[in-house]
């Protein structure tokens, strides 16, 4: 089953990552960025075929999304398993670093969480099957092409990925705005996984059980929690801090 991603950037990070385009439509009559000169320039070189279509054709594939007059058409998306994400940190020699997410349901949200991850150098994220976000145009649009570009594994149970983390030595490390532990006082330079709860309700009962330690950031306003990406990305920051601190 085809899918489409939209885009001038985000389809030119699918060009330079392993998933398959079977082929780019650009808008007619759109002036040439030099984006839009390098996406056909490397489309040509991996022998992809390049359309021009009416600017309407692709209003219409993107759902009326800001596409930029650019489109492509890839395979459907494959999911990684949580064991290749810890296999990628191994064949690194670097202790392992996830994010997972615990039904994160805006795509802005999701998207801007895939996006730290990969700039990050994070080695996966975990997202559950039901009841959140899926990687969608919207997500990969949002990360800037980072989907592309960033293992991520779906599972059915978000409790079940956590413990077999916990079983591979990861250390599980959930943000929760009553935990008493503030988040530069906790040790994130060995193997890590952060979890990030729902934009509402925060992370789960039972996820929340299965957590080694829950984390607080600072709140000295009258707002009593930030945005989950905001708060996602301070932290997955605050542990690149110190896994690179020399």
């Amino acid at each position: 089953m085809a899918e489409y991603i939209w885009g001038r950037n985000p389809v030119l990070e699918t060009l330079h990552s392993l998933r398959r385009i079977q082929r780019i439509l650009l808008a007619e009559g759109q002036r040439e960025a030099p984006v839009v000169n390098t996406i056909v320039s490397e489309a040509e070189q991996r022998q992809i075929p390049v359309e021009i279509v009416p600017r309407t054709r692709l209003d219409q594939l993107s759902h009326g999304a800001v596409h930029q007059g650019c489109v492509a058409q890839v395979a459907e998306r494959k999911y990684a398993s949580i064991e290749d994400i810890l296999a990628l940190a191994e064949s690194k020699n670097e202790p392992p670093f996830l994010l997972v997410l615990d039904a994160i349901q805006d795509v802005n949200n999701l998207g801007s969480l895939i996006r730290t991850a990969e700039a990050a150098g994070m080695h996966g994220i975990v997202i559950p099957e039901h009841r959140a976000a899926e990687v969608n145009a919207t997500v990969v649009k949002t990360s800037a092409g980072a989907t592309e570009h960033l293992l991520i594994a779906q599972e059915t149970n978000l409790s079940r990925a956590v413990d077999l983390l916990k079983k591979n030595n990861v250390w599980v490390i959930g943000l929760a705005g009553e935990a008493k532990t503030l988040y530069t006082e906790a040790d994130l330079k060995g193997p890590l996984a952060l979890v990030v709860g729902n934009e509402g309700k925060g992370i789960a009962r039972l996820v929340r059980e299965h957590c080694d330690l829950l984390i607080r950031l600072p709140m000295h306003g009258q707002i009593n929690s930030l945005n989950a990406a905001v708060a996602g990305s301070i932290t997955v920051y605050e542990a690149l801090r110190q896994r690179t601190r020399r």
